[in-house]
């Protein structure tokens, strides 16, 4: 039975923050032959956020919070990339050619936007819509994880906090988290950019919320009872 586009846990949370979890998963539908990737390279972090769907479960039962996870592989097509950008759909993931993402023809490229995108983002944005104004107002958290070693380069942060445009909020998370002493970074891994990120500028940024993205490292949460154990972390910094 293969699995929804996308999954919604917890509709009706009552929680002011609103999760998202766009590489839950690293499955492929077999009519694409894992993109002619062997079966190794699916479960590394090319394929999907180790750890991230699980830690957001945790988070999204200790918030009360709604939780929006993707159902399929971000090689197939990466739901926080602007549709057309070049980390949409990808031809190379770090080091790794993806044979089957090269020379898409525009038809295949829109058939993953329906198949996959659409429907994700749908799901966002209706959990937002529903939502009336309140005091203290929505806030839209993706949930990821990032490998600790990227193109022969160490990471040594434990977690960080991305954001932009919600500079107060972004620094008062990672000041409950315990900040840069702890391990905890600002705008690490990576910084939110317009043509590489989709969830912070349009599910928050465009109507007003703030919005960051948690990424903790892959090794701290490769199991579930650990990935769980920073569900609680973070639950406990966000009520705080």
């Amino acid at each position: 039975m293969q699995p929804a586009p996308v999954e919604v846990v917890n509709a009706s949370g009552r929680s002011r923050y609103v999760l998202t979890c766009e590489h839950a998963s690293n499955w492929i539908p077999p009519e694409y032959d894992r993109l002619g990737l062997p079966e190794t390279e699916l479960s590394r972090h090319i394929a999907w956020d180790i750890g991230a769907a699980w830690m957001a479960r945790r988070l999204s039962e200790r918030l009360d919070a709604p939780l929006v996870l993707a159902g399929a592989s971000r090689l197939l097509i990466d739901l926080n990339r602007p549709p057309g950008s070049p980390g949409s759909i990808p031809e190379r993931s770090e080091d790794t050619a993806i044979p089957g993402n090269a020379d898409l023809d525009p038809a295949e490229r829109i058939r993953r936007e329906d198949r996959w995108f659409h429907p994700f983002q749908k799901a966002v944005t209706g959990l937002l819509d529903q939502r009336k104004p309140s005091d203290p107002p929505t806030v839209v958290l993706g949930i990821h994880s990032f490998t600790p070693v990227y193109m022969g380069h160490r990471r040594p942060w434990f977690a960080g906090v991305l954001y932009r445009h919600s500079q107060d909020f972004g620094s008062w998370l990672v000041s409950r988290l315990g900040g840069e002493s702890a391990g905890i970074a600002r705008n690490q891994p990576y910084q939110i950019e317009d043509d590489s990120d989709f969830t912070v500028p349009i599910h928050g940024e465009a109507r007003g919320l703030d919005a960051v993205l948690i990424e903790v490292r892959q090794d701290l949460i490769s199991t579930e009872a650990a990935a769980n154990g920073w569900g609680d972390r973070l639950a406990a910094a966000l009520l705080g």
